[in-house]
């Protein structure tokens, strides 16, 4: 890597990002535009939107930083199915990708899976709370809607370094933590979101599916 490229890495995308693809494969829609929140560094965005083109790629990220990562690996790797990144915090009214220019890009396109990737955890519940409204207002119905990372379930944790993660975490502030899958379920359930599917992931990560019912 050059000494003024802006890439990030992630040692955890490398040992993750094949068996995520491995369950979006199965679950994500046949077309469409893929909507990834929290993309961090970008490494998972470039990774997975060749193997899912023709589908285009939405990377985002609150981060200044992170979306400088992402504009670079889309830079180096070339790819002509990933959208150039937005700035978006899920906790907003209103995301950029509803209005404006990047609004018209999707008219062609539109966003029929959300992909969300080891955010809940490390951020406050309202975030959690504004991504499922968010992806309610964005997805119609039958669109997916994919989280992964560290879950308790039925407020235990599922492994002592689940446990050990979360005591780091809330050391880092007290309103980040692993997150009781229960209540994440019950989030989603309030924005018309039906619970799908549960798939065990290595070093105690879970992919959680859910589907966008036809409540309005």
């Amino acid at each position: 890597m050059a000494p003024q490229d802006a890439r990030q890495e992630a040692p955890a995308t490398q040992r993750n990002r094949e068996p995520i693809l491995e369950v979006l494969l199965q679950v994500l829609p046949a077309s469409g535009t893929i909507l990834e929140i929290a993309s961090g560094t970008g490494e998972h965005s470039v990774f997975f939107a060749p193997k899912f083109s023709p589908h285009q790629w939405l990377p985002t990220d609150v981060n200044p930083q992170s979306l400088a990562s992402i504009s670079a690996w889309i830079e180096h790797c070339g790819y002509d199915n990933i959208y150039p990144p937005q700035t978006l915090d899920v906790r907003e009214a209103v995301w950029p990708v509803e209005t404006g220019v990047v609004s018209e890009w999707l008219e062609t396109s539109p966003i029929t899976a959300i992909v969300n990737i080891n955010m809940i955890h490390i951020s406050p519940w309202s975030a959690c709370l504004g991504l499922m409204a968010g992806a309610n207002r964005i997805l119609k119905s039958g669109g997916i809607l994919y989280l992964y990372g560290p879950f308790k379930r039925g407020g235990e944790h599922t492994a002592p370094s689940n446990a050990a993660f979360d005591e780091y975490l809330r050391a880092q502030n007290p309103e980040w933590g692993v997150r009781n899958l229960e209540d994440v379920i019950a989030a989603a359930n309030a924005e018309n979101f039906v619970f799908k599917q549960i798939y065990q992931m290595p070093a105690n990560n879970l992919s959680v599916v859910f589907e966008r019912s036809a409540n309005e």
